[in-house]
């Protein structure tokens, strides 16, 4: 759906060439959820605008749906830019304008005229996101959870293929992020729409994201499914997110159970099924071999549930590691822990 090829971006300021992207490249399948997670200042925001052309690459190409968006002239891009929604972080709706004249404006400014058709519209889009009884009030009238919800019903407004949401949870307390973000996976399967995000947050990007990529200081770190990337982060930045979204540092377990020599460490992952059963208990039975636990978690990756485990393992070296092989054999991913 989406391709960003060899990307860069630059800008003047007072004659000094400042640089927001450099050497972007990302493919964004039809009909997943992406997410680009970032700290602020790392060119998250950019990027994503580029997706619609608000912002022009200094060098590079944005193509989408196979159509290289520096080929439209000024009529090409506004149609373009029809199938294009977006929602923001402080959720830009227009004060005098009712919740569904907010939703309607988009319908409007595209040409369509029919009030009937727009009403209709917007009566479908009021009740896909919950808010169909507060169609009559005013944004200051709502919370902010109901403000991003309209912000979506407008987005959808014109029937669009793909949505941008730039920071759309983070003015939002944790219960509201979590119904908006299930209101975003909803959308994704039920109407098959290619949904970017961008994030500071990691548990936005577990809950509802397919692929992720990581930027950092301009530049794409890192990539790859949430899975992969959340439980076997490879760049120092990556492990930083991961690590502000749990409770004790992965790295770092381990250093103080003493005496490391006679004891084996590794970290588990437990996949699917394998979460749900006793593998770990059972090896060591087998294998005549102790373990202790040294740190470990049960997370949900949007609708799959994985955990990990940092054991150390203790006994006869070669029934160690035949251990460990029986566990990788069950699909338990093992992997070494620096300490």
């Amino acid at each position: 759906m989406i391709e960003l090829q060899a990307i860069h971006k630059s800008y003047q300021v007072k004659g000094v060439a400042i640089t927001a992207l450099t050497d972007v490249n990302l493919h964004i399948a039809s009909g997943e959820i992406f997410g680009i997670i970032g700290h602020s200042g790392a060119g998250k925001s950019t990027l994503i605008r580029m997706i619609n052309f608000l912002e022009r690459p200094t060098q590079g190409k944005v193509v989408v749906e196979g159509v290289d968006l520096d080929s439209l002239d000024d009529e090409g891009l506004r149609q373009f830019r029809q199938g294009v929604g977006m929602i923001f972080q402080h959720f830009n709706l227009l004060g005098s304008k009712t919740v569904a004249a907010n939703v309607a404006f988009p319908l409007e400014i595209a040409g369509k005229s029919d009030k009937q058709s727009i009403d209709k519209r917007v009566d479908e889009l009021l009740d896909l996101v919950g808010l169909k009884r507060h169609k009559h009030k005013y944004p200051r009238q709502l919370s902010g959870g109901e403000k991003q919800r309209v912000g979506i019903a407008r987005a959808l407004a014109n029937h669009p293929k793909v949505l941008l949401c730039d920071e759309a949870t983070s003015a939002l307390d944790p219960q509201t992020t979590r119904s908006i973000l299930q209101l975003l996976r909803e959308i994704n399967e039920r109407l098959g729409l290619t949904i970017v995000l961008i994030t500071h947050e990691m548990d936005v990007i577990r809950t509802v994201c397919d692929r992720v990529a990581v930027i950092d200081s301009s530049k794409i770190v890192e990539s790859g499914p949430v899975s992969q990337v959340f439980l076997h982060p490879q760049h120092e930045t990556t492990k930083r997110f991961v690590q502000e979204a749990e409770h004790f540092p992965v790295e770092e377990v381990g250093l103080n159970i003493g005496d490391t020599t006679q004891k084996t460490i590794r970290r588990l992952t437990f996949m699917e099924d394998t979460v749900h059963q006793p593998v770990l208990s059972r090896t060591a039975r087998e294998f005549g071999i102790d373990f202790s636990i040294l740190g470990g978690r049960i997370e949900q990756i949007k609708s799959m549930t994985c955990g990990q485990l940092t054991i150390a393992l203790e006994g006869d070296n070669t029934r160690v590691h035949q251990a460990l092989a029986h566990l990788a054999a069950q699909g338990v991913t093992v992997e070494e822990v620096a300490l």
